[in-house]
């Protein structure tokens, strides 16, 4: 897998947290942000500990993280082509592959919440660190993408890495109970799904 550079285009804009629309924020697409110097971008990422690691590479570590290990002051938001890191009064936009989408899924038995733009930092669904069976079908080219047992994250995720622009079903199964849904990887395709139940 290609490694991208973590310091890319950067611009100053608000960033919810777990958001639960897809509306877009700051500035119109299309329109070109202003650049940050590197030394900054990296100041920031090194602050963290994501100095070095590619835009995947950071949302794989941030995702992954205990919910006591969450950095303070960083917030941290997925979208169809970036990633928008924010500390303080600055937000910053780093690229994700042009051929890959990230998707992060928290099933749930009980209880759930909105979300459309997956927080890295923020987020939390109902079943932390359990062993899930995971089947992603893509049906755009008709093959199975993954059918493998994952262990959710301590913020009750798991994170998917899927093709850009296509169409599939995703199934889940956790004791003895299993969600299925769609879902598509486009570009205004949610990043966050907290809408599968296991029953």
């Amino acid at each position: 897998m290609k490694a991208f550079a973590a310091a890319t285009a950067v611009s100053v804009l608000l960033l919810a947290g777990c958001s639960a629309t897809g509306g877009a924020e700051g500035a119109p697409e299309g329109v070109p942000s202003a650049a940050a110097p590197a030394a900054e971008v990296e100041g920031v990422l090194a602050a963290h500990g994501l100095a070095g690691k590619s835009t995947m590479e950071i949302i794989d570590q941030l995702d992954r993280l205990g919910l006591d290990a969450r950095p303070a002051g960083l917030k941290a938001s997925v979208r169809p082509h970036e990633l928008l890191l924010s500390s303080g009064a600055r937000e910053y936009r780093l690229a994700v592959p042009p051929d890959r989408f990230y998707l992060s899924v928290a099933p749930y038995a009980d209880r759930t919440h909105d979300c459309f733009h997956h927080s890295l930092t923020t987020c939390k669904g109902e079943l932390a660190a359990v062993t899930v069976q995971v089947r992603v079908v893509d049906e755009t080219h008709d093959r199975v993408l993954l059918d493998e047992a994952r262990t959710t994250f301590d913020n009750g995720f798991v994170g998917l890495w899927l093709p850009r622009d296509i169409e599939g079903v995703l199934r889940v199964s956790y004791a003895g109970k299993t969600g299925e849904t769609r879902f598509a990887t486009t570009a205004d395709a949610p990043t966050c799904l907290t809408t599968l139940q296991v029953v």
